[in-house]
């Protein structure tokens, strides 16, 4: 098992944000967290990643126990965080973002090797490569941000909302990156707002509902759901 999330709990002051979360991500798969706006889902990313300390419950990746590690740590054993909204350095080059996904690593040559791999899968991103960050479209931006992530050699990559506030054909090219991701054998962890999207993507879906699971099952089987269509895929 890559990673596993076993009876997590997560305060913001008084409010119990997350309620004895538990899941687990194999090697290879793409696991999705669908729920409405407050349900707790950046907030499991953020635990996973060690943005944010959990009041109690258990984070394991690769076999080790990591939930009160440093999150520079778990970045060097292979976890990697895309926030929501991009969050790109908009006042450095589009070259300086990706360095900085690669700040933790130390050998260069092969951190030259990934940033010409980048540009391959990227070529918009090669093209602008001394543009300022800032003056990137959406959709750059995006790719800028899961490059950058990719530049620190993640196994595990969690991803906050790539597609929202994206145009529909922009949606399908999250959607093709992500995929692309995924067959280079990173294992994904996607929150995402577009369900239908989210679903065709996964391999496995866990329905959050105020800081609990609801419902989990293969995503093949919960597109189809009846709850679930009602719910989030519009009938």
């Amino acid at each position: 098992m890559l990673l596993e999330v076993r009876s997590l709990v997560v305060h913001y002051g008084m409010l119990e944000a997350l309620k004895g979360l538990s899941l687990k991500v194999k090697n290879g798969q793409i696991v999705i967290l669908i729920g409405a706006n407050g349900a707790g889902k950046s907030t499991a990313l953020s635990a996973i990643s060690g943005l944010k300390q959990p009041t109690s419950g258990e984070v394991w990746f690769r076999g080790e126990r990591i939930e009160k590690k440093l999150a520079k740590n778990r970045v060097k054993k292979g976890i990697g965080h895309i926030l929501e909204g991009r969050r790109v350095f908009s006042a450095m080059t589009v070259r300086e973002n990706l360095e900085m996904g690669a700040y933790l690593r130390n050998d260069r040559e092969q951190i030259k090797e990934d940033l010409e791999e980048i540009y391959q899968h990227f070529p918009v991103l090669k093209e602008r490569q001394m543009q300022s960050a800032g003056n990137l479209s959406g959709g750059e931006q995006q790719m800028l941000a899961t490059a950058r992530a990719l530049m620190s050699k993640p196994e595990l990559l969690l991803m906050d909302e790539p597609s929202l506030g994206l145009s529909p054909l922009l949606v399908r090219e999250v959607a093709n990156i992500i995929q692309a991701i995924n067959e280079r054998g990173v294992s994904i962890v996607l929150v995402e707002q577009n369900a239908r999207m989210a679903l065709s993507l996964a391999d496995y879906a866990y329905i959050l509902e105020v800081g609990s699971i609801v419902l989990e099952g293969k995503a093949v089987e919960l597109i189809s759901d009846q709850r679930v269509r009602k719910a989030y895929l519009g009938g």
